[in-house]
């Protein structure tokens, strides 16, 4: 009886444990990857013309939510002093104690560690690329402290998995369509970061962080527009690059339909507005690799 109480003990605290560790790496709000993972599957279908091959495919696949998952932990360990004064983030697993800091840096570096084994599966020059993403990652929740760029940081680290791609199927130097790509990725990330960023610009202010949304002040949602429309652009370069039709060039207006929705929410700085167009996104991002997938397979 005692041996059984025991193991059940056991068994609920390690179920406690893993619970907590999901919330750490926000297992349960997938935003994030799905934030990450369009910009790779364009990137994918883009470099491989429109068949990737299904390793490949299913190893960026699994890199992308080990490698958000990953940031997710260390941006709680960098922000865990940060997070404990601001309403929407003080009952997170480091700030409310229920697990340690260190604690958070071993799931980083076995998230980190697993993203290694897969990217070992691919040619060496992919493995090269591979390490500047894992510097991206690490380095991007400290950014705050000292420039008013993080989302910039932030979307050079998603757009990295772009040239990666070009890389894996290639095994050689990213062509441009591959670097235009990566520009618009990261274009498009720093404007829907700063979205995210204007939910806790009070917050943020009053805890010395930087951001664009703090930088941008009054002409923060017309830098977003820009920023999205020069997003659009490129991508629809890359389209003429490399002869897409009408589904693609489809799905870029529909793309910009979006980003003018985005604006009606963003336009008065009300947060829950501002956090509703940032999640809007993850519909913009879809649309446009819907658009790539769709002209390749009537290609």
């Amino acid at each position: 009886m005692l041996k059984a109480n025991i193991l059940g003990l056991i068994s609920v605290q390690t179920t406690e444990k893993l619970r907590l560790y999901a919330e750490l790496i926000r297992f349960n709000r997938p935003i994030g990857t799905y934030l990450l993972l369009w910009p790779t599957l364009w990137g994918l279908w883009f470099a491989s013309e429109g068949l990737p091959n299904l390793k490949l495919l299913i190893i960026f696949s699994i890199g992308v939510f080990l490698m958000r998952s990953a940031g997710c932990a260390i941006n709680d360990y960098a922000d865990r002093d940060f997070d404990m004064h601001v309403s929407r983030t003080k009952d997170r697993p480091i700030t409310s104690g229920k697990i340690s800091a260190n604690e958070a840096l071993i799931v980083f570096g076995i998230l980190v560690f697993l993203a290694f084994i897969l990217v070992l599966q691919l040619n060496l020059n992919t493995i090269l690329f591979s390490i500047v993403a894992v510097i991206l990652a690490a380095t991007y929740p400290f950014m705050k402290r000292y420039h008013h760029f993080p989302q910039v940081h932030l979307g050079a680290a998603f757009a990295w998995a772009i040239p990666m791609a070009f890389v894996a199927i290639t095994n050689s130097a990213p062509p441009i369509e591959a670097w235009l790509l990566f520009i618009a990725s990261l274009l498009w990330t720093t404007a829907y970061d700063t979205q995210y960023g204007m939910v806790d610009i009070e917050d943020d202010i009053k805890g010395g962080m930087k951001s664009t949304a703090i930088l941008f002040g009054q002409y923060d949602t017309f830098i977003i527009g820009v920023l999205q429309l020069i997003t659009l652009i490129l991508i629809t370069i890359v389209g003429i690059l490399t002869e897409r039709g009408f589904v693609f060039y489809l799905s870029i207006f529909i793309a910009a339909a979006m980003i003018y929705y985005q604006q009606t929410l963003i336009k008065n700085r009300e947060p829950d507005k501002c956090l509703q167009a940032f999640l809007n996104n993850n519909y913009l991002g879809m649309a446009i690799f819907i658009g790539i997938l769709i002209d390749y397979w009537l290609d």
